[in-house]
Protein backbone atom coordinates (compact mmCIF):
# COMPACT_ATOMS: atom_id res chain seq x y z
CA UNK A 1 0.00 0.00 0.00
CA UNK A 2 1.75 3.16 -1.02
CA UNK A 3 1.24 6.74 0.62
CA UNK A 4 -0.89 9.52 -0.49
CA UNK A 5 -0.14 12.12 1.47
CA UNK A 6 3.28 13.77 1.37
CA UNK A 7 5.09 16.48 3.47
CA UNK A 8 2.09 18.80 1.97
CA UNK A 9 -0.71 17.45 0.78
CA UNK A 10 -1.55 14.81 -1.91
CA UNK A 11 -0.24 16.41 -5.51
CA UNK A 12 -0.47 14.73 -9.16
CA UNK A 13 -0.16 15.06 -12.32
CA UNK A 14 -4.17 16.21 -13.43
CA UNK A 15 -6.09 13.60 -14.76
CA UNK A 16 -2.91 10.99 -14.13
CA UNK A 17 -2.63 11.21 -10.74
CA UNK A 18 -5.27 13.44 -9.72
CA UNK A 19 -8.30 13.20 -11.03
CA UNK A 20 -12.02 13.46 -10.81
CA UNK A 21 -12.64 9.44 -9.76
CA UNK A 22 -9.87 9.81 -7.11
CA UNK A 23 -10.80 12.95 -5.85
CA UNK A 24 -14.45 11.87 -5.54
CA UNK A 25 -12.92 8.71 -3.11
CA UNK A 26 -10.58 10.43 -1.26
CA UNK A 27 -12.89 13.06 -0.75
CA UNK A 28 -15.54 10.22 1.28
CA UNK A 29 -12.77 9.30 2.68
CA UNK A 30 -12.01 12.55 4.47
CA UNK A 31 -15.75 12.74 4.78
CA UNK A 32 -16.10 9.10 6.38
CA UNK A 33 -12.98 9.95 8.78
CA UNK A 34 -14.82 13.25 10.09
CA UNK A 35 -18.18 11.84 10.21
CA UNK A 36 -17.07 9.67 12.51
CA UNK A 37 -16.35 12.51 15.05
CA UNK A 38 -19.29 14.57 14.29
CA UNK A 39 -22.46 13.85 13.44
CA UNK A 40 -22.89 16.57 11.44
CA UNK A 41 -19.07 17.83 9.98
CA UNK A 42 -19.02 21.12 8.68
CA UNK A 43 -15.98 21.53 6.27
CA UNK A 44 -14.89 24.61 4.15
CA UNK A 45 -13.81 24.27 1.06
CA UNK A 46 -11.40 26.55 -1.18
CA UNK A 47 -8.69 26.87 -4.37
CA UNK A 48 -5.86 28.59 -5.69
CA UNK A 49 -5.99 29.73 -9.24
CA UNK A 50 -4.94 26.32 -11.54
CA UNK A 51 -7.29 25.70 -13.71
CA UNK A 52 -8.50 22.26 -13.01
CA UNK A 53 -9.59 23.55 -9.51
CA UNK A 54 -12.94 23.85 -10.52
CA UNK A 55 -13.08 20.14 -11.68
CA UNK A 56 -11.28 18.83 -8.69
CA UNK A 57 -13.05 21.11 -5.79
CA UNK A 58 -15.96 19.91 -7.31
CA UNK A 59 -15.34 16.32 -7.00
CA UNK A 60 -14.06 16.23 -3.50
CA UNK A 61 -16.86 18.29 -2.33
CA UNK A 62 -19.33 15.33 -3.80
CA UNK A 63 -17.41 12.81 -2.11
CA UNK A 64 -17.81 14.85 1.31
CA UNK A 65 -21.23 15.48 1.12
CA UNK A 66 -21.91 11.44 0.27
CA UNK A 67 -20.70 10.93 3.29
CA UNK A 68 -23.33 13.32 5.31
CA UNK A 69 -20.43 15.69 5.34
CA UNK A 70 -22.02 19.56 4.47
CA UNK A 71 -19.63 21.98 2.79
CA UNK A 72 -18.89 25.58 1.86
CA UNK A 73 -17.34 26.60 -0.83
CA UNK A 74 -14.54 30.28 0.06
CA UNK A 75 -13.71 30.13 -2.99
CA UNK A 76 -10.08 31.12 -4.88
CA UNK A 77 -8.45 32.31 -2.10
CA UNK A 78 -4.89 32.32 -0.50
CA UNK A 79 -4.14 28.75 1.47
CA UNK A 80 -3.78 31.30 4.72
CA UNK A 81 -7.14 32.49 3.96
CA UNK A 82 -8.75 29.19 3.80
CA UNK A 83 -6.89 27.94 7.49
CA UNK A 84 -7.92 31.32 8.94
CA UNK A 85 -11.23 30.29 7.87
CA UNK A 86 -11.59 27.21 9.34
CA UNK A 87 -10.33 28.18 12.66
CA UNK A 88 -12.64 31.09 13.35
CA UNK A 89 -15.73 30.14 11.51
CA UNK A 90 -16.35 26.71 13.27
CA UNK A 91 -15.58 24.28 10.87
CA UNK A 92 -14.29 20.97 11.65
CA UNK A 93 -12.09 20.45 8.83
CA UNK A 94 -11.13 22.42 5.61
CA UNK A 95 -9.74 21.23 2.26
CA UNK A 96 -7.26 23.24 -0.31
CA UNK A 97 -6.92 22.22 -3.52
CA UNK A 98 -3.81 23.34 -4.17
CA UNK A 99 -0.02 22.02 -5.60
CA UNK A 100 1.08 25.12 -4.23
CA UNK A 101 4.67 26.02 -5.91
CA UNK A 102 4.44 22.72 -8.51
CA UNK A 103 4.12 23.52 -12.26
CA UNK A 104 0.46 24.15 -13.50
CA UNK A 105 -0.14 20.34 -14.70
CA UNK A 106 0.01 19.56 -10.83
CA UNK A 107 -2.99 20.12 -8.77
CA UNK A 108 -3.18 18.22 -4.77
CA UNK A 109 -5.35 18.42 -1.54
CA UNK A 110 -4.29 19.38 1.69
CA UNK A 111 -6.83 18.95 4.45
CA UNK A 112 -7.27 21.19 7.65
CA UNK A 113 -7.69 20.47 11.13
CA UNK A 114 -10.11 21.85 13.07
CA UNK A 115 -7.43 24.45 14.26
CA UNK A 116 -6.71 25.78 11.20
CA UNK A 117 -3.33 23.17 10.96
CA UNK A 118 -2.23 20.93 8.53
CA UNK A 119 -3.60 17.54 9.47
CA UNK A 120 -1.09 15.85 11.22
CA UNK A 121 0.30 12.83 10.15
CA UNK A 122 -1.51 9.93 12.25
CA UNK A 123 -4.91 11.20 11.18
CA UNK A 124 -3.24 11.66 6.87
CA UNK A 125 -2.57 7.76 7.77
CA UNK A 126 -6.40 7.10 8.89
CA UNK A 127 -7.61 8.92 6.11
CA UNK A 128 -5.28 6.71 3.72
CA UNK A 129 -6.25 3.16 5.54
CA UNK A 130 -9.88 3.83 5.06
CA UNK A 131 -9.57 5.11 1.57
CA UNK A 132 -7.23 2.31 0.51
CA UNK A 133 -9.54 -0.69 2.89
CA UNK A 134 -12.51 0.54 1.10
CA UNK A 135 -14.24 1.50 4.15
CA UNK A 136 -16.31 4.71 3.00
CA UNK A 137 -19.76 4.83 4.87
CA UNK A 138 -21.85 6.69 2.78
CA UNK A 139 -25.16 8.57 4.21
CA UNK A 140 -28.67 7.58 3.54
CA UNK A 141 -30.37 9.59 0.75
CA UNK A 142 -32.05 11.87 2.95
CA UNK A 143 -28.86 12.66 5.09
CA UNK A 144 -26.50 13.62 2.42
CA UNK A 145 -24.78 16.67 3.19
CA UNK A 146 -26.09 20.56 2.06
CA UNK A 147 -23.56 22.52 -0.47
CA UNK A 148 -23.51 26.38 0.38
CA UNK A 149 -21.00 29.33 -0.24
CA UNK A 150 -19.35 32.16 1.61
CA UNK A 151 -17.87 35.37 0.17
CA UNK A 152 -16.44 36.82 2.65
CA UNK A 153 -13.78 34.81 3.78
CA UNK A 154 -11.20 37.51 2.60
CA UNK A 155 -12.48 40.57 4.26
CA UNK A 156 -12.52 38.60 7.67
CA UNK A 157 -8.99 37.42 7.34
CA UNK A 158 -8.02 40.54 5.95
CA UNK A 159 -9.75 42.44 8.91
CA UNK A 160 -8.46 39.75 11.52
CA UNK A 161 -5.32 40.54 10.08
CA UNK A 162 -4.76 44.39 10.39
CA UNK A 163 -5.59 43.41 13.70
CA UNK A 164 -2.42 42.43 15.04
CA UNK A 165 -0.08 45.00 12.92
CA UNK A 166 0.96 48.35 13.65
CA UNK A 167 -0.79 49.52 10.74
CA UNK A 168 -0.45 53.23 11.53
CA UNK A 169 3.09 53.00 11.57
CA UNK A 170 3.14 50.90 8.55
CA UNK A 171 0.69 54.00 7.05
CA UNK A 172 3.58 56.27 7.97
CA UNK A 173 6.04 54.87 5.76
CA UNK A 174 4.24 54.84 2.85
CA UNK A 175 6.35 52.26 1.27
CA UNK A 176 6.86 52.11 -2.33
CA UNK A 177 6.67 48.43 -3.66
CA UNK A 178 7.07 45.72 -6.17
CA UNK A 179 4.42 42.91 -6.08
CA UNK A 180 4.82 39.77 -7.66
CA UNK A 181 1.76 37.17 -7.08
CA UNK A 182 2.50 35.32 -10.06
CA UNK A 183 -0.15 34.57 -11.28
CA UNK A 184 -1.43 33.07 -8.15
CA UNK A 185 -4.05 33.24 -5.59
CA UNK A 186 -2.60 36.11 -3.71
CA UNK A 187 -3.92 37.97 -6.62
CA UNK A 188 -7.57 38.20 -4.42
CA UNK A 189 -5.76 39.78 -1.95
CA UNK A 190 -2.47 41.22 -2.05
CA UNK A 191 -2.66 44.46 -4.25
CA UNK A 192 -5.59 46.00 -2.84
CA UNK A 193 -4.43 45.19 1.12
CA UNK A 194 -1.09 47.07 0.43
CA UNK A 195 -2.72 50.25 -1.18
CA UNK A 196 -4.82 50.08 1.43
CA UNK A 197 -2.11 50.29 4.06
CA UNK A 198 -0.81 53.65 2.02
CA UNK A 199 1.51 51.74 -0.38
CA UNK A 200 2.77 52.77 -3.72
CA UNK A 201 2.05 49.17 -5.44
CA UNK A 202 3.87 48.16 -8.49
CA UNK A 203 1.97 44.95 -9.43
CA UNK A 204 3.59 41.83 -11.55
CA UNK A 205 1.68 38.72 -12.59
CA UNK A 206 -1.44 40.32 -10.25
CA UNK A 207 -4.06 38.79 -12.56
CA UNK A 208 -5.20 35.44 -11.56
CA UNK A 209 -3.66 32.75 -14.05
CA UNK A 210 -3.86 29.01 -13.41
CA UNK A 211 -1.27 28.43 -16.36
CA UNK A 212 1.21 30.43 -14.61
CA UNK A 213 2.44 32.32 -18.34
CA UNK A 214 3.95 34.91 -16.18
CA UNK A 215 6.57 33.14 -14.01
CA UNK A 216 6.90 29.59 -13.19
CA UNK A 217 5.03 29.67 -9.31
CA UNK A 218 7.92 28.99 -7.43
CA UNK A 219 9.47 32.18 -6.25
CA UNK A 220 13.36 30.99 -7.08
CA UNK A 221 15.85 33.41 -8.24
CA UNK A 222 15.79 32.52 -11.39
CA UNK A 223 11.79 32.82 -11.79
CA UNK A 224 11.65 36.82 -10.15
CA UNK A 225 14.16 38.31 -12.68
CA UNK A 226 11.37 41.15 -13.48
CA UNK A 227 10.96 41.55 -10.20
CA UNK A 228 14.64 42.27 -9.19
CA UNK A 229 14.97 43.99 -12.01
CA UNK A 230 12.11 46.69 -11.34
CA UNK A 231 12.64 47.33 -7.66
CA UNK A 232 16.10 49.00 -8.02
CA UNK A 233 14.94 50.71 -11.28
CA UNK A 234 11.50 52.73 -9.80
CA UNK A 235 13.66 53.01 -6.31
CA UNK A 236 11.07 50.34 -3.97
CA UNK A 237 11.65 50.23 -0.40
CA UNK A 238 11.83 46.49 -1.49
CA UNK A 239 10.01 43.81 -3.69
CA UNK A 240 7.97 40.70 -2.72
CA UNK A 241 6.94 37.41 -4.45
CA UNK A 242 4.73 34.39 -3.43
CA UNK A 243 4.18 30.89 -4.26
CA UNK A 244 1.39 29.77 -6.49
CA UNK A 245 -1.02 29.72 -3.31
CA UNK A 246 0.10 32.51 -1.23
CA UNK A 247 1.64 31.19 2.07
CA UNK A 248 5.22 31.57 1.13
CA UNK A 249 6.73 34.74 0.09
CA UNK A 250 10.45 35.92 -1.09
CA UNK A 251 11.91 39.21 -0.67
CA UNK A 252 14.07 41.58 -2.79
CA UNK A 253 15.91 44.47 -0.79
CA UNK A 254 15.66 47.87 -2.57
CA UNK A 255 19.16 47.33 -4.13
CA UNK A 256 17.69 44.33 -6.14
CA UNK A 257 19.43 41.57 -3.77
CA UNK A 258 17.04 38.87 -3.70
CA UNK A 259 16.80 37.20 -0.39
CA UNK A 260 16.94 33.86 0.45
CA UNK A 261 13.57 33.12 2.69
CA UNK A 262 16.61 32.01 5.54
CA UNK A 263 17.41 35.56 5.92
CA UNK A 264 14.16 36.88 6.42
CA UNK A 265 13.36 33.87 8.75
CA UNK A 266 16.49 35.23 10.55
CA UNK A 267 15.49 39.00 10.74
CA UNK A 268 12.01 38.27 11.90
CA UNK A 269 13.02 35.65 14.48
CA UNK A 270 15.88 38.02 15.30
CA UNK A 271 13.32 41.16 15.74
CA UNK A 272 10.43 38.90 17.85
CA UNK A 273 13.38 37.34 20.25
CA UNK A 274 14.78 40.48 21.09
CA UNK A 275 11.49 42.74 21.62
CA UNK A 276 10.34 39.82 23.91
CA UNK A 277 13.83 39.38 25.28
CA UNK A 278 14.18 35.55 24.67
CA UNK A 279 11.58 33.04 23.60
CA UNK A 280 11.80 29.72 21.47
CA UNK A 281 11.56 29.79 17.36
CA UNK A 282 10.91 26.06 15.36
CA UNK A 283 12.44 25.73 11.93
CA UNK A 284 13.41 22.61 10.47
CA UNK A 285 16.67 21.09 9.86
CA UNK A 286 17.41 22.86 6.52
CA UNK A 287 17.19 26.34 7.41
CA UNK A 288 20.70 28.19 7.95
CA UNK A 289 22.74 28.66 10.93
CA UNK A 290 22.19 32.43 10.82
CA UNK A 291 19.06 31.59 12.37
CA UNK A 292 20.14 30.42 15.60
CA UNK A 293 23.06 32.23 15.42
CA UNK A 294 20.46 35.72 16.11
CA UNK A 295 18.32 33.92 17.95
CA UNK A 296 20.67 32.66 21.05
CA UNK A 297 22.36 36.36 20.70
CA UNK A 298 19.22 37.78 22.10
CA UNK A 299 18.38 35.02 24.48
CA UNK A 300 16.61 32.78 22.56
CA UNK A 301 16.05 28.82 21.80
CA UNK A 302 15.89 27.21 18.34
CA UNK A 303 14.08 23.78 17.94
CA UNK A 304 14.70 22.07 14.81
CA UNK A 305 12.32 19.54 13.54
CA UNK A 306 11.99 17.65 10.33
CA UNK A 307 10.41 19.31 7.08
CA UNK A 308 6.99 20.21 6.71
CA UNK A 309 4.89 23.46 8.12
CA UNK A 310 2.68 20.79 9.70
CA UNK A 311 5.30 19.44 11.74
CA UNK A 312 7.01 22.96 12.21
CA UNK A 313 3.28 24.46 13.45
CA UNK A 314 2.67 21.45 15.69
CA UNK A 315 6.46 21.73 17.50
CA UNK A 316 5.04 25.23 17.75
CA UNK A 317 1.98 24.73 19.58
CA UNK A 318 3.69 22.13 21.88
CA UNK A 319 6.64 24.66 23.16
CA UNK A 320 4.28 27.23 22.93
CA UNK A 321 6.72 28.83 20.60
CA UNK A 322 7.40 32.35 20.14
CA UNK A 323 7.94 31.80 15.96
CA UNK A 324 8.69 29.33 13.56
CA UNK A 325 9.26 29.02 9.69
CA UNK A 326 11.01 27.40 6.88
CA UNK A 327 13.76 28.44 5.25
CA UNK A 328 11.60 28.43 1.66
CA UNK A 329 9.98 31.68 2.79
CA UNK A 330 7.06 30.02 5.14
CA UNK A 331 7.11 31.98 8.29
CA UNK A 332 4.16 31.14 11.13
CA UNK A 333 3.39 33.16 13.39
CA UNK A 334 1.41 32.10 16.26
CA UNK A 335 -0.38 34.96 17.64
CA UNK A 336 -2.46 34.70 14.09
CA UNK A 337 -2.12 31.45 13.06
CA UNK A 338 -0.47 28.51 13.18
CA UNK A 339 0.00 27.61 9.48
CA UNK A 340 2.68 29.48 6.82
CA UNK A 341 1.13 32.95 5.72
CA UNK A 342 2.68 35.46 3.23
CA UNK A 343 0.37 38.23 3.52
CA UNK A 344 1.13 38.60 7.34
CA UNK A 345 4.87 37.70 6.72
CA UNK A 346 4.96 40.99 4.27
CA UNK A 347 3.40 42.93 7.26
CA UNK A 348 5.02 41.93 9.42
CA UNK A 349 8.82 42.99 7.20
CA UNK A 350 7.44 46.39 6.53
CA UNK A 351 6.73 46.77 10.63
CA UNK A 352 9.94 45.92 11.15
CA UNK A 353 11.66 48.05 8.59
CA UNK A 354 8.88 50.84 9.81
CA UNK A 355 10.23 50.42 13.49
CA UNK A 356 13.92 51.89 12.80
CA UNK A 357 15.59 54.16 10.10
CA UNK A 358 17.45 51.15 8.66
CA UNK A 359 16.43 49.73 4.92
CA UNK A 360 15.98 45.96 4.49
CA UNK A 361 19.45 45.64 2.90
CA UNK A 362 20.91 47.22 5.68
CA UNK A 363 18.48 45.04 8.54
CA UNK A 364 19.82 42.07 6.58
CA UNK A 365 23.18 42.79 6.57
CA UNK A 366 23.14 42.52 10.10
CA UNK A 367 22.44 39.00 9.60
CA UNK A 368 25.66 36.41 10.05
CA UNK A 369 26.15 35.19 6.62
CA UNK A 370 26.16 32.03 5.41
CA UNK A 371 26.32 30.36 2.01
CA UNK A 372 23.90 27.59 0.74
CA UNK A 373 23.86 25.34 -2.17
CA UNK A 374 20.86 23.12 -2.56
CA UNK A 375 20.24 20.85 -5.61
CA UNK A 376 18.39 17.78 -6.12
CA UNK A 377 18.86 14.02 -7.33
CA UNK A 378 16.46 12.00 -8.87
CA UNK A 379 15.60 8.97 -6.87
CA UNK A 380 12.45 6.78 -7.55
CA UNK A 381 10.14 6.77 -4.50
CA UNK A 382 10.17 2.98 -4.22
CA UNK A 383 14.24 3.16 -3.49
CA UNK A 384 13.76 5.92 -1.36
CA UNK A 385 14.39 4.23 1.96
CA UNK A 386 17.11 2.15 0.60
CA UNK A 387 19.37 4.93 -0.52
CA UNK A 388 19.12 6.79 2.66
CA UNK A 389 20.43 3.56 4.40
CA UNK A 390 22.72 3.15 1.99
CA UNK A 391 23.84 6.74 2.40
CA UNK A 392 24.01 5.92 6.29
CA UNK A 393 26.10 3.14 6.27
CA UNK A 394 28.70 4.76 3.79
CA UNK A 395 28.90 8.32 4.35
CA UNK A 396 32.54 8.27 3.24
CA UNK A 397 35.91 8.74 3.91
CA UNK A 398 35.34 12.12 5.54
CA UNK A 399 34.36 11.66 9.00
CA UNK A 400 31.38 13.70 10.13
CA UNK A 401 31.56 15.27 13.77
CA UNK A 402 28.14 15.43 14.23
CA UNK A 403 25.37 13.54 12.09
CA UNK A 404 21.65 14.67 13.07
CA UNK A 405 19.14 12.21 11.60
CA UNK A 406 15.76 14.30 12.54
CA UNK A 407 14.94 13.91 8.38
CA UNK A 408 17.50 12.39 6.28
CA UNK A 409 21.26 12.52 6.87
CA UNK A 410 22.43 16.13 8.26
CA UNK A 411 25.83 15.96 8.62
CA UNK A 412 28.13 18.28 10.14
CA UNK A 413 31.97 18.86 9.15
CA UNK A 414 34.54 21.39 10.30
CA UNK A 415 34.03 23.42 6.68
CA UNK A 416 29.91 23.26 6.99
CA UNK A 417 27.11 20.75 6.77
CA UNK A 418 25.42 18.76 4.18
CA UNK A 419 21.49 17.35 4.96
CA UNK A 420 20.29 14.77 2.18
CA UNK A 421 16.76 13.96 2.66
CA UNK A 422 13.95 12.18 -0.09
CA UNK A 423 11.55 14.55 -1.17
CA UNK A 424 8.09 14.18 0.09
CA UNK A 425 6.46 15.09 -2.85
CA UNK A 426 8.96 14.20 -5.61
CA UNK A 427 10.55 11.41 -6.49
CA UNK A 428 13.81 13.09 -6.00
CA UNK A 429 16.63 13.36 -3.36
CA UNK A 430 16.99 16.90 -1.89
CA UNK A 431 20.35 18.38 -0.99
CA UNK A 432 21.83 21.43 1.33
CA UNK A 433 25.17 22.40 1.81
CA UNK A 434 26.03 25.54 4.29
CA UNK A 435 29.35 27.13 4.64
CA UNK A 436 31.34 30.15 5.08
CA UNK A 437 31.26 30.99 1.15
CA UNK A 438 30.16 29.56 -1.92
CA UNK A 439 33.01 27.23 -3.14
CA UNK A 440 33.16 25.35 0.15
CA UNK A 441 29.04 24.44 -0.07
CA UNK A 442 29.31 24.16 -3.52
CA UNK A 443 32.20 21.03 -2.54
CA UNK A 444 30.15 19.50 0.05
CA UNK A 445 26.82 19.20 -1.93
CA UNK A 446 28.38 17.83 -5.26
CA UNK A 447 30.74 15.27 -2.94
CA UNK A 448 26.99 13.88 -2.11
CA UNK A 449 25.20 14.21 -5.46
CA UNK A 450 27.62 11.53 -6.86
CA UNK A 451 27.48 9.49 -3.82
CA UNK A 452 23.25 9.52 -4.21
CA UNK A 453 23.61 8.64 -8.10
CA UNK A 454 25.66 5.98 -7.61
CA UNK A 455 23.32 4.13 -5.10
CA UNK A 456 20.52 5.41 -7.63
CA UNK A 457 22.47 3.67 -10.46
CA UNK A 458 23.30 0.30 -8.89
CA UNK A 459 19.66 -0.07 -7.81
CA UNK A 460 17.04 1.62 -9.64
CA UNK A 461 16.19 -1.57 -11.82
Amino acid sequence: MGRLFGTNGIRGIVNQGIDPRFCIEIGSAIGTYFKKRNSLPKIAIGTDARLSNSMLKSAVASGLLSTGCNVTDIGVVPSPVVQYTVKKKGFHAGVIITASHNPPEFNGIKVIAGDGTELPKEIEDKIETIYFNKDIVLADWQEVGIYDQYDDAIDFYKQSLISVIDIDLIKRKKFRVVLDCGGGAGCVIAPKLLSDLGCDVTCLFCKLDGTFSGRNSEPLKENLTELIKMVPQIKADFGVALDGDADRAIFVDENGRYLPGDKTLALVAKYLTKINKGGITVTPVTSSSCVNDVVTKFGGTVIQTAVGSPIVARVMMENKALFGGEENGGLIFPDFQYCRDSIMSILKIMEIIATGEKSLSELIYEIPNYDMFKTKVACPNNIKEFVLKQMQENIGEKTPIKIDKTDGLKMYFKEGWVLVRPSGTEPIFRIFAESDNTKKAENLGFDFIEKIEKIVTQNKN
